[in-house]
């Protein structure tokens, strides 16, 4: 494994890691699955270009557009929340009555 592959290895699992630990504000969440979708994209670039997948060329180009699309609905949602409860610390928000 080069040291590349295990930058990317170790960012997606200190990721993974920050979701299950700080999972207390919305913010710090979205930022980690964020950061785990971007170290996946770098990935599987690397895996492609490495082993001449060319059947494969578009998956990252999907992966990339699945990222933003997580994120504008993750961010659409965070502003909703706090602008309606005035919070974003997420063990309120299972109380807060819909």
């Amino acid at each position: 494994m080069t040291l590349t592959l295990l930058n990317i290895t170790i960012a997606f699992i200190m990721s993974f890691l920050g979701i299950m630990m700080y999972r207390s504000h919305m913010m710090s969440s979205l930022l980690c699955l964020e950061g785990m979708m971007l170290s996946l994209f770098i990935l599987s670039i690397i895996i492609m270009l490495n082993y001449h997948y060319t059947l494969a060329f578009s998956t990252p180009l999907i992966l990339l557009v699945f990222a933003a699309c997580e994120a504008a609905v993750g961010l659409a949602l965070l502003v909703m929340i706090s602008n309606t409860f005035w919070i974003d610390y997420v063990p309120n928000l299972n109380s807060l009555p819909c």
